[in-house]
Order: structure tokens, then C-alpha cells, then sequence
């Protein structure tokens, strides 16, 4: 297995150029070794597929594809929530016809906080679980025929008020029991939600199928306060064998901001 300063990738949207193939040779001259695309709604991904297959045809590596709607599988409206496990199907079996291995979702974005008023939502914590192993499930299945992994992401407080620590996702996926439900993990959410992120790492290395990293202020990595040195080490130690996929803002011109990211992880990796 390469090291883990060998498997980190950057979100399309950060890169520069007007084509994948553009931003495949930045990527690489940055030290990024796999491109993460961006899903969207309305089966759009489905519809990229001649350019992604033309882009695999280029060399293009991408691994992983984060789904990027309003509506997810834990929409309190049956319609979207419908709509949301047909997009994460598509999405699911898109990225693996192209060679990738997987598609990530959270259960919602935006949704509801039980931080914000009114605090409680209109279904209860047992209805919540109920809709999100169903979606899981039906996932995980698809998934596993298409020879990929769906990836559930905890969210912060803030933004979803169902799974927020990789407890709370390990539960499901252990629940659903599916090889293919995997945990997708997030630094900057885990930053606010873990009181020990390391820790949190070790107990949920069974289920850990992505990694994706931004600082502790959604800053490319090296703009916060995260130990990187910490957060790097305990995936070797675990062994995690996936990527390290950047999802940021950044703090200044890409061109610069991204290769000083990348020599940042890197250099704590070693």
C-alpha cells in the first residue's frame, strides 16, 4: 500500500482549469495523486459521463465523489427524500463505471439543528433512524452490485441534527451490516463534534471508507489549529487505506494556497 502522503486528493471545484484534464495537470504539479468530483442533482452527474469517460481515457484518477444537492436521504419530505437515494444510485454506479470506488452523502445539509429554533424537529430520534437505515440499506445493496461503497458523513450540530460523530454513523452502518455502508469521515466536522478526534479515529477504523480534510476553519490544511501530525499518524496506525480528499475554502490564490497544503500533510506524515 502507498503511503498515505501518496493518497491525497483535491475537490474538482478547487482546482484550476476548464477541463478535468486541465485540472489533472495542475493537480499533479500541486502533489495531489486523484481528483474528487462533485455530484449534482437532476441525474447531472449521469449526464457527464462521455466527459468522464474521456477523462479515465486521459489518465485521470478519480477515486470518490461527493454528492453536492439541497435535498439528501434524510429529507423530512418523502418526494425529495425519494429523489435523493435515486441521485446517491446513479451517482453510486456513474463512479464506478468510471473506475472510482465511492460516492459520500450526509444524511442532510441544512436541514434542521437542534441548536437553532424551534429545537425540536418534526420527527423523532427513532423515526430519523428508522428513514436513514432504510436509505442505507437500499444504498449499500446498489452499491455492492455496482462493486463500489456509499459513504455516510457526519455532519456538525450546526448543519444536521442526525449523525454528527462517527459513533453515530458507525451505529448505522453496523446496523445496516453491509461491506459496501461505509463511515466518511470529515476533519473540520470532527474538529467541533470529537472531543478526541484521534481516538474517535481508532474506534471507527472498521468502518472508515474516506477521509476528507480541511482545517479547523474549513481552511486548506496548515490555515487552523488541527495537529495534522496527530490526525495522520492515527489513520497509519489504523491502517486506513483511502484517500485524504481536500474539501476547503482557501485562504488565498489556488495556485499557491494548494501545493503549500499538500507539502503541509505531506511533511506531517512523515
Amino acid at each position: 500500500m502507498t503511503s498515505l502522503a501518496d493518497r491525497i486528493s483535491c475537490q474538482e471545484q478547487l482546482l484550476p482549469g476548464d477541463t478535468l484534464q486541465q485540472k489533472w495537470d495542475f493537480a499533479q504539479q500541486a502533489g495531489f495523486a486523484a481528483i474528487e468530483l462533485r455530484g449534482k442533482g437532476d441525474l447531472a452527474f449521469e449526464a457527464r459521463l462521455p466527459e468522464l469517460r474521456q477523462a479515465v481515457a486521459d489518465g485521470v484518477v478519480m477515486p470518490t465523489v461527493c454528492v453536492e444537492m439541497l435535498h439528501f436521504i434524510g429529507d423530512f419530505d418523502a418526494d425529495r427524500r425519494k429523489d435523493a437515494i435515486k441521485q446517491m444510485r446513479s451517482q453510486l454506479s456513474v463512479i464506478g463505471e468510471v473506475g472510482g470506488i465511492l460516492a459520500m452523502t450526509p444524511a442532510s445539509y441544512g436541514q434542521f439543528s437542534r441548536r437553532l429554533p424551534p429545537f425540536e424537529p418534526p420527527r423523532t430520534p427513532e423515526e430519523d433512524r428508522a428513514v436513514l437505515l432504510e436509505a442505507l440499506t437500499e444504498l449499500g445493496e446498489h452499491a455492492a452490485r455496482e462493486g463500489v461503497t456509499i459513504g455516510l458523513e457526519p455532519l456538525n450540530r450546526y448543519e444536521n441534527h442526525m449523525v454528527n460523530t462517527l459513533a453515530d454513523a458507525v451505529s448505522l452502518c453496523a446496523e445496516v451490516g453491509l461491506a459496501s455502508v461505509k463511515v466518511a469521515a470529515d476533519t473540520y466536522h470532527m474538529n467541533i463534534e470529537e472531543a478526541d478526534p484521534a481516538a474517535s479515529f481508532v474506534a471507527a477504523a472498521p468502518w472508515i471508507g474516506h477521509v476528507q480534510v480541511s482545517d479547523s476553519n474549513r481552511l486548506e490544511p496548515g490555515a487552523g489549529h488541527i495537529d495534522w501530525a496527530l490526525t495522520l499518524g492515527t489513520l497509519d496506525a489504523i491502517s486506513y487505506a483511502g484517500t485524504l480528499a481536500f474539501e476547503c475554502r482557501l485562504s488565498g490564490p489556488n495556485d499557491e494556497v494548494l501545493p503549500r497544503a499538500v507539502a503541509k500533510l505531506r511533511g506531517s506524515a512523515l
